[in-house]
Formats: C-alpha cells, sequence, structure tokens
C-alpha cells in the first residue's frame, strides 16, 4: 500500500513540475522586416511588405504614418509563426520625409515595431528637350514638353505623344528657331483625342495639361516659336528628287525630303491644336503651322487645328498624304498652301481668315517634271477684309469642290476678295481640264456681281447664295473640340 502511495506522489509531482516549466517557458519578441526606403510620388499610393516572425503565434499588427496615411492591406494570418503583412501608404501632397511604422503583437502580448522610411517627391510634370532624338521615346499624357532649339526626329526612330501631352517651343529666330522636326525615315505617333487633344504651343503660354483654352495668349499672337515639320520619302516634283525644306537651314541634311515611296509612313496625327508658330529663320522665310514635305499616303493625318501661325497655317509640298478634318484660324500668311504636285486629298476643311491671312487657298504648280494634281474639297472659308479667295499659280492643277466662300470684302476694294487665276499655264491648265473646279458657293457683297469675285472664267462653275443658304461646305459638327469652335470662332458655320 506505501509503494502505491508514493508511486502516485511521484507521478503527481511530475505532471506538477511539468506544467511549471510551461508556465515558466518565455517566448521570443516578434521580428519584424521594414522594406528599403521608397520614394513616393505625393498624392499616390505604393502598397508596402512588412515580413515577421513571431515564436509565441501572430496576435494583431497596427499601423501608423507621417506624411501620408496608411492602412492595412493584407494582415497577418492568426497563430502563424511568420509571414507578411501589406501595408497600403498614400503620400500627401507635400514633398519631404515620411515614414509608415508597423506594431505586431504576438500571442504573449509583446509587441515590436518596424519602420519603413519613405521620401515623398512632387511628381516631375516638366521636361526640356533639345537636340536629335535617337531612340524611340513617349511623351507621356499630364506632362508639358519644352522644344529648347530644334528638335528632330531621325530616320529609323519614332516620337510617341500621347493624348493631352502640352508641347511647348522656347523663343528663338535664324537658325536657333524652335521646331519639331520629324525627318524622312522617322515617325511622330501624335494620336490625341477629341477629349485629350495634343496641343503645341509657344513656353510664352500659360496653357497647362487638362486645359485647352489658353489662360494668357489670344488666338492671334503668332511667331512665338517654329511649327510642325513632317518629311517623308513620297515623290515630290522640284529641281531634284529631294530638296531643302523651307523653314530648316540648308546645314541641316535632316531637312532633305521626297523620294521614290508614294506610300510612305511617316507616322500618325491625329487630334492636334498647332497654335502661336511662325518664327521667322531668314528674310522672308518662316515655318508653317504644319509642314508635309514629301510625306506619303500611309501616313494617316486626321483633325488638324492650326491657330496663329505666321506663315502659312498647313502647306504641302508634293508628297501623296491624304488630309481629313482640318481647321486653319488666323493664318499670317495663306491658310491651305499647296506646291510640287501634292497628288493627295484635302476633305472637310474650314479656314478662318485672320486680319493678316492673304490668301485662303494658294496653289500652286509642279516644279520638276511629276505632273501630279490634288483634290481640295468639301470645305467653309470665313474671309476677312485683308483676304483673297483663293489665288491658282505657277501652272496649278487638280479638282477644287463644294467649297462655300463668306465674308470677303469687294474685290473692288484694294484688289481683295476675289478668286483667280494667275499665269498663262494655269490659265491653259483650266481651259485643258487639268485644273477643274465645281460646286464652289459664294455669299457675295452687296451689289458685287459674281464675275467681280470668280474671274479667269472661274464664275461658270460659282453659285451667290444667301448667307446660311449654301448647300456646300465642310461638316463643322467634327470640329467642336478645336480651340476656334471652343472661342466662338465658327459663329456662323
Amino acid at each position: 500500500m506505501k509503494k502505491i502511495v508514493l508511486f502516485m506522489f511521484v507521478a503527481t509531482l511530475a505532471i506538477f513540475t511539468a506544467c511549471k516549466k510551461d508556465e515558466d517557458k518565455t517566448f521570443a519578441f516578434p521580428q519584424v522586416n521594414a522594406p528599403a526606403i521608397q520614394e513616393v510620388v505625393a498624392g499616390s499610393s505604393v502598397d508596402m511588405e512588412f515580413a515577421f516572425t513571431s515564436e509565441a503565434g501572430f496576435k494583431s499588427a497596427s499601423v501608423s504614418a507621417v506624411n501620408g496615411t496608411a492602412t492595412i492591406k493584407t494582415d497577418g494570418t492568426a497563430d502563424s509563426k511568420s509571414g507578411t503583412i501589406v501595408v497600403t501608404f498614400t503620400a500627401s501632397s507635400n514633398a519631404g520625409a515620411g515614414a509608415v511604422e508597423l506594431t505586431v503583437t504576438d500571442k504573449e502580448s509583446q509587441a515590436t515595431k518596424a519602420t519603413a522610411v519613405i521620401s515623398v517627391v512632387l511628381e516631375q510634370v516638366i521636361f526640356y528637350v533639345s537636340g536629335n532624338i535617337t531612340e524611340d521615346v513617349t511623351w507621356k499624357t499630364g506632362k508639358v514638353y519644352v522644344l529648347q532649339s530644334r528638335v528632330t526626329v531621325v530616320s529609323g526612330v519614332t516620337l510617341t505623344i500621347e493624348p493631352g501631352v502640352v508641347v511647348k517651343g522656347e523663343a528663338g529666330t535664324g537658325e536657333n528657331a524652335t521646331a519639331l522636326l520629324i525627318a524622312r525615315g522617322g515617325k511622330l505617333n501624335a494620336d490625341g483625342t477629341a477629349e485629350k487633344p495634343i496641343i503645341f504651343t509657344s513656353i510664352a503660354d500659360e496653357i497647362m495639361p487638362g486645359q485647352f483654352e489658353s489662360p494668357n495668349l489670344e488666338p492671334s499672337v503668332n511667331g512665338l516659336w517654329g511649327g510642325l515639320l513632317v518629311l517623308g520619302n513620297a515623290r515630290i516634283s522640284a529641281a531634284a528628287e529631294s530638296v531643302q525644306i523651307e523653314g530648316i537651314p540648308p546645314s541641316d541634311p535632316n531637312g532633305l525630303y521626297g523620294g521614290t515611296n508614294d506610300a510612305d509612313n511617316s507616322g500618325v496625327i491625329r487630334y492636334i491644336s498647332i497654335r502661336h508658330g511662325g518664327a521667322n529663320i531668314g528674310e522672308g522665310n518662316e515655318i508653317n503651322g504644319l509642314t508635309l514635305g514629301g510625306v506619303g499616303s500611309g501616313t494617316i493625318i486626321e483633325n488638324v487645328e492650326v491657330v496663329a501661325n505666321q506663315d502659312d497655317g498647313i502647306e504641302w509640298f508634293g508628297g501623296s498624304v491624304n488630309v481629313t478634318n482640318a481647321l486653319v484660324w488666323n493664318s499670317g500668311d495663306d491658310a491651305v498652301d499647296t506646291d510640287q504636285a501634292w497628288s493627295g486629298t484635302l476633305d472637310n476643311f474650314i479656314v478662318v481668315c485672320g486680319d493678316d491671312t492673304d490668301h485662303a487657298l494658294e496653289i500652286d504648280g509642279p516644279e520638276g517634271s511629276m505632273l501630279a494634281g490634288h483634290i481640295v474639297k468639301n470645305g467653309t472659308v470665313k474671309g476677312n477684309p485683308a483676304s483673297e479667295l483663293g489665288d491658282f499659280r505657277s501652272g496649278a492643277r487638280g479638282e477644287f469642290m463644294n467649297i462655300y466662300f463668306f465674308d470677303f470684302p469687294s474685290p473692288a476694294v484694294d484688289g481683295r476678295g476675289d478668286f483667280s487665276l494667275s499665269g498663262d499655264a494655269t490659265i491653259a491648265n483650266f481651259a485643258n481640264g487639268d485644273l477643274v473646279f465645281s460646286g464652289l458657293q459664294v455669299t457675295l457683297p452687296a451689289e458685287v456681281e459674281l464675275s467681280a469675285v470668280f474671274k479667269n472664267g472661274t464664275a461658270a462653275h460659282a453659285s451667290s447664295v444667301a448667307a446660311g443658304a449654301n448647300t456646300v461646305g465642310a461638316n463643322a459638327s467634327v470640329f467642336g473640340w478645336t480651340w476656334a469652335a471652343k472661342a466662338g470662332g465658327l459663329a456662323g458655320m
């Protein structure tokens, strides 16, 4: 009996001792590893991973932040010995130092803290560009790119400009005039949208991404920078297969245009507004708003606006590219100018002449052996007392149809306000059918005869209509995205 009692006493003592040992056991505090220092743009969010170990088992976690806010996105698992906690940090709008402090507590209520160091930075919005672009690059939505010189996209390279980008040219004249030049073999993919057009303007313009109308420049201010020039390998009619484009110094070989490939592709230009350009590079030699030299039919050009350019609005030098939905407002010389046997089509266009606009249409003929003509159709042209409807010169050829003119002066006053053919070669082309007109309509000034405006026999292809009674012209509804439309410049159309 004594032996049994002794055995039970020993067993009880062993159990008690084992329980005592468990109660007295100590667990290591949790270990938490913070991520490396991170740079976060002001106002944006980032996920951060904290790794932990917990000998006693995970119980809970809490987080706090400096220069921003923090929340636990993915918590630790209850009773787990290790794991990862994901914290979302949202930076404030203030640049400077920031931090996220995570506290991990185990089942023994032991807590450990770890701090992730953060640098909150302001997002870079303005970028400065100079020299040649020699590798593919993308200019991003919401950014401003400042041209500090003539910037050339060289052969074999593509510049992509995302919707909503603002491109600004610094002031400069002569060889220092700023411009964006797409050389032969280079590509420009400037594919904006009606909601987010791409804007080319001057550094003097205070406009920023997200804005559309200039906050400080009137739509008549011109000559503040150069313009956009696109050059290709399509055929031109000139003294040689390829020649130097006007507006680019002869010392720059990237200014050559023309070749043998009428299907050449220089990229995409869609929903762009070009403003306040036309810087002078020499006596009587300014840069056009949009210059197209030898550009091939593989290039897409749609929905383009040129505002207040000191020289021409859009000028074609040969090539075969088609242009749809183009608007020129307040050009300093000619609005639409064609040269060197351009063989493409301009379809659906609006011209709003300004105080300095010379010709709404200036059409020149071939300069070499290539004798192609082009098609210009479905246009509405609003005049100005200083402007002429059109001048067809130097053996001009092509088809011009369904164009409506209004608000031009009487030709009896200063010889403006007419539609004329200049030179024997042009008159001969009109006679033999190489220069064709049809569906021309005009609202005439009071007591002015149709033949006084449409000269050299072109009145046979024109008719007089009352204001607003035209049956030809542009579809103005597609131009609602333009500065001209938003500023009321298309009233009456």
